[in-house]
Order: structure tokens, then sequence, then C-alpha cells
């Protein structure tokens, strides 16, 4: 019996790390910025994780159920792009770019309600965010009710 809950615990712990290594060895998926692009998004509350400005990109797959609601398809893809802000000539301005997130829907990823969230660093390469406590835990509390797509359609044009 010791063997058996051994091998159990084993196994799910096996299983959570391999979540959690996916999400530090996904890539940016490449031509993002072709898809359909958000309006500018300005965040002025320094204490938010989103200060900035940024730009949601919205792959076809999610599109359709981003316009109408409901459940996201598999692979459904977002991309968010996070700018600093600086002041220029009294306005606020698109400063460098500081950090790029990925939500892909993936049911495996079951500890994250069925999405996968990998943060990038500037240049693309992955930034090592913690999935669950810097990405899941905001969507669950804000957006449960829209498959924890936190943005609407409303808000993107």
């Amino acid at each position: 019996m010791r063997k058996l809950l051994f091998l159990v615990v084993a196994a799910v712990l096996a299983l959570a790390a391999s979540q959690a290594v996916a999400a530090d060895t996904v890539a940016l998926p490449k031509g993002y910025e072709k898809w359909e692009k958000s309006k500018e998004k300005v965040v002025n509350d320094k204490k938010s994780l989103f200060y900035g400005i940024h730009y949601i990109y919205v792959d076809k797959k999610a599109m359709k159920t981003y316009k109408t609601g409901g459940a996201y398809p598999e692979g459904g893809r977002f991309v968010v792009v996070f700018f600093n802000i600086k002041e220029e000539g009294g306005k606020q301005v698109r400063g460098k770019k500081n950090m790029i997130v990925l939500m892909q829907k993936e049911k495996k990823q079951q500890a994250t309600g069925g999405w996968l969230f990998a943060g990038f660093n500037p240049d693309g390469k992955p930034s090592g965010v913690d999935p669950v406590k810097n990405c899941f835990e905001c969507h669950e509390k804000e957006a449960k009710d829209r498959d924890y797509v936190i943005s609407t359609y409303a808000d993107f044009k």
C-alpha cells in the first residue's frame, strides 16, 4: 500500500512539474504581430502589475469566441505586449517594451483553468513568471465566467 501511495504521489508531482516546465519552455508564436490588434490601453496605477501601455493580439482561432463569448477552442491564443510609460511634451507615450505574455488554451493545464500562461522578457525569452501566482489567480477572480479571459471584445476595439 505504501508503495502504491508513493507511486501516485510521484506521478502527481511529475505531472505538476511537467506542466510548470511547459510554461517555461514555450515560445512566443511566430507572426503574432499580424493577428488582430487591440487599441492602446493605458494603465496608470503604478502599483498594478499591468502598469504601462499595452496591446492585445488575438489569433483567428480565439477571435470568434472573443467576439461572441463562451468557451474558447483548444489552441486559441492571446499575446499581450506591455510597454513602459514615458512623458513626452506633457503627454504619456509608449516607452520601452518591458514584458510579453502568452495565454493559450490547453485543456491539460488544469491548475490554470485549461490555459497555459507564459511570460517573456522584451527580447522574447521566457521570464520565469509563475503561471498560477502571477497570472491565473487574477484571471480566476476577475473572469471565471468568461473562460478566464479578463479583457472583452468591447475593450479591444
